[in-house]
């Protein structure tokens, strides 16, 4: 029915093409109004969005000419609207809502890779491919997919889209990146001239191994070791060479190795540190041309210091590799030995480039202040620094400068780190002002909440806060507390939009801006959104909340689920028939009801581009949610169609959902997004395993590439299938158990690791001449380095016999192994004292650099240690495992040894303290000074101290913000767990609409027998994440009303004033799509009118 005369003879859009469409739908007998037509095609349209695959099939039906005005008006229109006498087309929001939706790109790839190299010509037809690959490579670039690409193309067309799949290099999977290889592969084999080729000689020229890219990491060895020499010497004489081999980050030592000797034999001398040839202004050394291949290097013989130190310089790059980063280490302490050699550290400190990173805190601490002075061009733009390490080359560099200033700062880079929190605090105000503001913000992240809090509070005494202020950008906007907030004056909402905020901070500033701005002028910053309460969303008229609501939509993931549940309700009572699909789950259960047929894929589709914990805490909701969801599937998951609707819900589905409702074409697929979870049960990880198991077959016999793209659930196999694969594939293995959690998430894994390691390694024994040694293997700095979360399984006797520098060289990684037990801990401090000396001899940057070890000491070894520092007492304190007595030792050892009492002590120290904290006594709670206790009591607020030690700190903080029953939203907010110490009367005395503000964190510190106290309605009120943090001891001290009222809270139940609820029985239907009209049954017949009518879906 359709006939190409009215869209297709001319590109010339005309004022009558309306009048001739219509004309042509009559001379059919389809009697349309104008109206109508529009109607029935948006319907039909919106209808084709939501069924990608009925798309597909219509796409497949459409002529050669048809398909080129598709393809012409989707990807190579320069309009952004399209006109026609009185009727416009935003064509720019209609592309963006096709290119929006997972499916109809996965059917836009699919057709073009069909029909496209047919139809147009074949560089139009790679640039449509890189347009729609962009969105998600990895889920539609699957190996079998490749195997329909063109194999062959013109020379042009073969670069341009080589070039697009090196840049998706890394958004693809590696069965697809070695498949991508091969088409490649029979592409540039079939340009060459084949009969010039035999077993001796490679298809592998200088431009092909261009042409490879980072695709050259898949040539075999002993095609690399055929390569013509002449043709490796043009290809490292390539401008663009090094930028290449910068990027091969997957590369195996045998393969760079290899590609290092054919270059030597090659006729290049690769100890030639001279320059090798100039372009321009700029010389390259040899050593620079070979990118992460340098990485490799292991030509050791007879070399001299300045190849070495040249080879170093190069190396910076080696962070970079995936995996063999022991070997590295190994290579650059070879390399540091050799650099040395008849000089002094001192002397050469500047020319080490990032191989100072292994240098030892012993080696630090003999490098002299006027040495790293020198160095520090170097030494600030390195990246890796220990804790330990960055407080002693500081200190070094601050005991040469003398005066701390900002030009003293700016010249440290991530050195900025190892500056105590007292140094800043004695600097000139006006200084610490333009470091906040100055070069060297991306450091001021990572100073701790004690070194922000001591720049903070030196600049808020200063006077001169006010205009600081709104120069405090990023995270660190979020350490200036509630009451200095209030003291300031002069906010306006753009200063807004660079700066992070803690919800209490939001709720005070839009509440004080909302005063003299446009609420559209707040929304628009962001972060600012935070603030907005319920009562100002249901305050807002129809037309400007639907105005507005796309503020926040986009900031979604900033919103408290509180926040989205009230802007459901909300959207629900002003236009129920156009509320978003997701919203509708944040309802109570009944109205998920209202999801069926034609909206369920856009419920779906919403769903999966939002965090389901956002939307639902509770368990009994979200389960609730994925039955409608498992519904709307039809009870299964198809294929990739599926799983692209679905995006991260994925990650929520239940167990048994998984095993017999998951095709294995949809498991395909959906093998990365499960990756990506960062929450699956034990259960759901079961299930992903037998699927892969069947997907996949035996471990047995799985690829290098399979094993790459399984990554992580390997952990889930069988300890005889993990050592298959360990023995097969022993560097791969090491690599995915990097990224694995602590020992109780990879037990079997971790324990696979540690075997084929020790396996790999000589039987060396320990040169430590103890008896009790003898016949026991010690830990090598190579082992360890390699190990990671693996150290776990060293025995205790193993550890006692490592030797002193591996110890040394090793401690900070040794201290983040999380499952060490307590004897494995006592085996290692007693290592440290065996290392470092007697306890009083311990510098700070000994003692931090301990991490989990520390835990080992007792009060006594405590009371032993110089803890002067705040800095050290800082890093103590991360540690979550510390007894009553033995935090009572430290926070007793950093009073007498700083010479302080607890009524002298700053903010910035009670920061530093955190946990440690919760050791005071009531006494000493008392007596810390009001101002300090205000300046870090957001802080405070994340402790989970005893509930004697809540109640005094909520004495202090009435002190602050006046008695309890006076504090707003914003202080309840800011005040988190210390609102645990809340006693009957003052908790019973808030006014319900005040219950969502108090944080998740304190509603679990409230105890028992107080929580009862709370009347139904505040239960009622208590907003559906608060419910959700109700602990079982909680729930078993309230009665049958008060439960009743935490199941509405936790469904997101209406509880506000009765005149704005809305029954979920009497309200109209949610709008679906109608049904298309019979007559418009192909896609050639809107391909016409979508260009011709004026249709805003």
């Amino acid at each position: 029915i359709f006939d190409p005369v009215f869209c297709y003879s001319s590109n010339v859009w005309t004022a009558d093409m309306l009048t001739k469409v219509m004309a042509y739908f009559h001379a059919q007998e389809v009697m349309f109004t104008l109206s109508s037509l529009q109607m029935s095609i948006k319907s039909y349209l919106k209808n084709l969005l939501y069924q990608p695959r009925q798309l597909l099939s219509e796409f497949q039906q459409l002529d050669q000419q048809q398909f080129q005005t598709a393809m012409k008006y989707l990807f190579n229109s320069r309009k952004d609207r399209l006109e026609m006498g009185n009727i416009s087309l935003d064509w720019d929001k209609t592309r963006e809502r096709i290119f929006q939706s997972p499916g109809v790109n996965r059917t836009l790839f699919l057709v073009t890779l069909d029909k496209c190299f047919l139809a147009l010509s074949v560089l139009d037809c790679v640039d449509i491919l890189s347009q729609v690959l962009h969105v998600s490579a990895v889920n539609y670039l699957q190996p079998d997919v490749i195997g329909s690409l063109p194999n062959v193309l013109q020379e042009d067309a073969f670069r341009n889209l080589s070039t697009v799949f090196k840049d998706l290099y890394d958004k693809t999977s590696a069965k697809t990146q070695r498949a991508l290889y091969g088409w490649m592969k029979q592409i540039l084999q079939k340009s060459c001239n084949m009969s010039e080729f035999n077993e001796s000689t490679s298809w592998v020229s200088a431009e092909n191994l261009w042409i490879l890219g980072r695709y050259m990491v898949h040539l075999p060895l002993e095609e690399i070791m055929k390569i013509s020499l002449n043709e490796i010497r043009l290809f490292i004489s390539y401008d663009n060479a090094t930028k290449q081999l910068d990027t091969v980050y997957g590369i195996t030592p045998e393969l760079a190795q290899a590609f290092l000797e054919r270059i030597s034999s090659s006729g290049f001398d690769m100890r030639n540190t001279s320059t090798i040839y100039r372009q321009d202004s700029f010389s390259f050394s040899f050593m620079a041309v070979l990118g992460l291949l340098v990485c490799f290097y292991d030509d050791m013989e007879q070399m001299d210091a300045a190849v070495a130190r040249a080879l170093l310089h190069q190396m910076i790059k080696c962070n970079q590799l995936r995996g063999f980063q022991a070997e590295v280490q190994k290579l650059k302490s070879q390399l540091l030995n050799i650099a040395m050699q008849n000089q002094t550290l001192n002397d050469i400190l500047g020319s080490l480039s990032d191989a100072v990173v292994g240098l030892t805190s012993s080696q630090l601490e003999s490098l002299s202040p006027d040495a790293v002075h020198n160095a520090i061009a170097t030494l600030n733009q390195v990246s890796g620094w220990a804790k330990s390490q960055v407080m002693i080359l500081s200190s070094k560099y601050l005991s040469y400068e003398k005066v701390l200033s900002f030009y003293t700062v700016s010249q440290m880079g991530a050195l900025v780190t190892g500056i105590s929190t007292q140094s800043f605090y004695s600097m000139n105000p006006k200084d610490l002002s333009q470091i906040i503001q100055g070069t060297t913000p991306q450091y001021l992240s990572d100073l701790s909440p004690a070194q922000q809090q001591g720049i903070l509070r030196k600049i808020a005494a200063s006077g001169d806060f006010s205009s600081s202020v709104k120069d405090i950008q990023g995270a660190f906007f979020k350490e200036i507390s509630l009451s200095d907030l209030w003291k300031q004056t002069g906010y306006n909402s753009s200063m807004m939009k660079e700066k992070e905020l803690r919800r209490s901070q939001a709720l005070c500033l839009y509440e004080l801006l909302s005063k003299k701005y446009y609420p559209v002028d707040l929304l628009s910053t962001g972060q600012l959104v935070k603030g907005v309460t319920c009562q100002l969303i249901e305050s807002m008229g129809t037309d400007f909340f639907l105005n507005t609501f796309k503020f926040f939509e986009k900031n979604l993931h900033l919103l408290s689920p509180y926040q989205v549940n009230c802007l459901a309700w909300k959207f629900w009572k002003v236009s129920n028939a156009s509320i978003p699909p997701f919203l509708l789950s944040v309802l109570p259960i009944e109205y998920l009801e209202y999801v069926s047929g034609p909206l369920c894929v856009p419920f779906i589709e919403s769903l999966g581009k939002t965090e389901m914990n956002l939307l639902n805490p509770s368990l009994h909701k979200k389960n609730a949610v994925l039955q409608k969801v498992q519904e709307c599937l039809n009870g299964s998951i198809a294929d990739e169609y599926d799983v692209d609707l679905l995006g991260n819900l994925i990650c929520h589905l239940p167990p048994a959902f998984l095993r017999g409702r998951m095709s294995l074409k949809a498991m395909a697929t959906a093998l990365h997004q499960f990756k990506l979870c960062q929450q699956l049960s034990h259960e759901q990880k079961t299930e992903i395993k037998y699927k892969l198991l069947e997907l996949y077959g035996s471990p047995n016999n799985w690829t290098a590439e399979t094993t790459l793209d399984v990554g992580p659930f390997i952990a889930l196999m069988s300890k005889g299938e993990l050592n298959v694969l360990a023995e097969k594939f022993p560097d791969i293995i090491l690599q995915i158990a990097k990224t694995i959690g602590p020992i109780s998430s990879a037990e079997e894994l971790l324990s696979t690791v540690f075997e084929s390691v020790s396996n790999a390694s000589a039987n060396i024994e320990s040169p430590l001449s103890r008896p009790d040694c003898l016949g026991t293997r010690a830990p090598s700095s190579d082992e360890i380095i390699k190990l990671a979360e693996a150290n776990v399984f060293w025995s205790v006797q193993e550890l006692k016999c490592m030797d002193a520098g591996t110890f040394d060289k090793n401690v900070e990684l040794l201290g983040t192994v999380s499952g060490f037990n307590s004897s494995q801990l006592i085996a290692l401090k007693e290592k440290a004292k065996q290392v470092w000396g007697s306890l009083p001899d311990w510098k700070s940057y000994h003692i931090v650099s301990l991490g989990r070890i520390a835990l080992a000491l007792n009060e006594h070894e405590i009371e032993e240690l110089d803890l002067h520092s705040i800095d050290t007492i800082s890093v103590l304190s991360q540690q979550t495992e510390w007894t009553l007595t033995q935090a009572r030792s430290i926070l007793q050892g950093f009073l007498e040894d700083s010479g302080q009492t607890i009524s002298a002590l700053k903010s910035f120290d009670l920061v530093g303290l955190g946990a440690i904290l919760c050791a005071l006594n009531s006494t000493e709670i008392m007596s810390i000074r009001t101002a300090e206790f205000s300046a870090a009591v957001a802080r405070i607020g994340l402790l989970f101290c005893s509930t004697p030690v809540l109640r005094q700190f909520k004495k202090m903080t009435e002190s602050v913000f006046s008695t309890a029953t006076s504090w707003n939203g914003s202080i309840l907010q800011e005040i988190g767990t210390i609102a645990g110490g809340l006693n009957e009367d003052e908790l019973k005395a808030f006014d319900k609409n005040l219950m969502p503000y108090f944080q998740p964190i304190a509603i679990r510190c409230i105890p028992p027998e107080i929580f009862q106290t709370l009347s139904p309605e505040q239960i009622a009120n208590l907003g559906p994440e608060n419910a959700a943090m109700v602990t079982r001891l909680q729930r078993e001290h309230l009665n049958a009303s008060q439960l009743q009222s935490l199941q509405l809270a936790l469904d997101g139940a209406r509880t506000s004033t009765p005149e704005t609820q809305t029954s979920a029985s009497t309200t109209q239907a949610v709008q679906t799509p109608a049904p298309s009209a019979p007559c418009l049954s192909g896609l050639g017949i809107w391909l016409c009118a979508v260009f011709s009518l004026h249709l805003p879906f």
